[in-house]
């Protein structure tokens, strides 16, 4: 680059400066990007029925309990995956800034201060100063498309970074209610327990009065007693579950291992609609099936920067400031300094290299599609995982129910055969035992419901 010191560039340079510039953007390497056809099913392998709008609504407050909102809100703003997701999106937006920058001119700056001393035979020595202040500009002339294509691929990146904190979302979000509905259900289990085990405890106090007058025998004693020491086994092992499901959801809610407040009991809470809909949606709600197609837009956008290495690369050049021999004389009129030119850089033997990297990042954009296509089968398959399972763990606790029903009147009917002595109390305590377990069985069918409808919600990329 040579340095003149004129004071206005040449105006014959400029028409050509002009038809650089004009020209600039008009081709774009590599392929445009269209969204790849899906082969969805027309429907569900089970109908949702009179079903509610999934749209964007919260649904973990239909569930009717004020504590689970706050526990929700608490989880979005303290838990750690969630944190992390965001910095991610922060890092993405920031590359997306630095590749962006690439298109438009780049302006610096530069100073300089030197002296210096030579010897000539016969001319004895020479001290010399220089003194430099100027402003330098590059640009690099996107004719191809490569910087555009580079910018489309990191902001593609940045959008699947946003999805893929929107993932973590709602798969904390239905931990959170999962993690919730549990808790109320091991309440209710702790107390059908204990509510068992003050009725033992009651029959073994009669049977005790009972032997010491001498109507019963030892052994029946010692079976009532059997049967009480059977139910209080089930108290440890249900606060066991519980404090273990207390720590767990602390964390997903940011917090150090601890209970867990309450608000309804389980009975109370409400249970909501299936949410409706047909599998072409998923395509638009599903973040992971977005965060996979936009994974491939980037991939694709990358294939035309690989592309772009086989053009050349054309930048513009500028400077301009002061030199002068003397520091005083450095912001003098006389003193400035101007240049321009262009650059024209390009492959003519690389070895393979620019074809490797293209036959590369066209594999990285079939892998991508393939990942896509991959992520939309899932989230089919979930679905109807989802709403099979829903409806099948309803019709298994209606049955649980009507066994219960049974149970009931059985445990009752046994009592009466008893008291009327025509059964032995061992046909009372079985009947009793299993009206037990039944109820226990209940609780636990009636809160897989819950589950298995948080998990409907789930798979069909709920709102939050």
């Amino acid at each position: 680059m040579s340095r003149q010191r004129k004071r206005t560039p040449s105006v014959k340079a400029l028409p050509l400066l002009g038809a650089i510039l004009l020209s600039s953007g008009c081709a774009m390497v590599g392929p445009d990007y269209a969204r790849p056809d899906v082969d969805a099913p027309a429907s569900y392998r089970i109908d949702a029925g009179d079903s509610g709008e999934i749209a964007n609504t919260r649904w973990w407050s239909q569930f009717g309990d004020p504590v689970l909102d706050r526990l929700v809100e608490t989880a979005l703003r303290n838990n750690k995956d969630v944190r992390l997701a965001a910095e991610r999106v922060l890092e993405f937006a920031a590359r997306v800034d630095v590749v962006r920058a690439d298109r438009y001119p780049q302006v610096g700056y530069e100073g300089s201060a030197g002296r210096s001393k030579s010897s000539l035979p016969g001319a004895g020595s020479r001290v010399d100063n220089s003194f430099l202040a100027a402003l330098n500009v590059g640009w690099e002339l996107d004719i191809w498309g490569r910087i555009q294509r580079a910018t489309e691929a990191q902001r593609a990146s940045l959008l699947a970074a946003e999805e893929g904190r929107r993932t973590v979302i709602l798969s904390l979000v239905s931990a959170v209610a999962t993690a919730y509905v549990q808790l109320l259900n091991l309440d209710e289990q702790l107390a059908i327990t204990y509510k068992t085990i003050d009725s033992r405890k009651e029959s073994l106090r009669l049977f005790q009065l009972q032997f010491e007058g001498g109507v019963v025998s030892e052994l029946e004693v010692a079976q009532v007693r059997s049967e009480l020491e059977l139910a209080r086994t089930r108290v440890p092992q249900t606060e066991r579950q519980i404090a273990l499901l207390e720590n767990n959801l602390s964390i997903l809610l940011g917090q150090n291992p601890g209970p867990i407040a309450r608000g309804r009991t389980f009975d109370a809470l409400t249970l909501p609609p299936v949410p409706a809909g047909i599998p072409s949606d998923l395509l638009q709600r599903r973040p992971d099936i977005r965060a996979a197609e936009q994974q491939l837009i980037a991939a694709n956008a990358l294939i035309g920067v690989a592309e772009a290495q086989y053009f050349p690369r054309i930048s513009l050049t500028g400077l301009f400031g002061f030199a002068s021999d003397e520091l005083s004389d450095l912001l003098e009129s006389n003193s400035n300094i101007w240049s321009y030119g262009g650059g024209l850089l390009g492959p003519i033997f690389d070895g393979g290299r620019i074809a490797g990297d293209i036959r590369a990042t066209e594999a990285a954009q079939r892998q991508a599609l393939v990942g896509y296509q991959q992520a939309v089968q899932t989230a089919f398959r979930e679905v109807d995982d989802a709403l099979i399972d829903n409806r099948k763990r309803r019709e298994i606790a209606a049955a649980q129910q009507r066994q219960l029903s049974a149970l009931r009147d059985y445990a009752r009917f046994a009592q009466l055969r008893y008291d009327e002595g025509q059964v032995s109390y061992i046909e009372v305590l079985d009947a009793e035992r299993r009206l037990f377990d039944a109820e226990l069985s209940d609780a636990i069918n009636r809160g897989d419901v819950y589950v298995a409808l948080v998990n409907v919600y789930k798979a069909m990329g709920g709102g939050w």
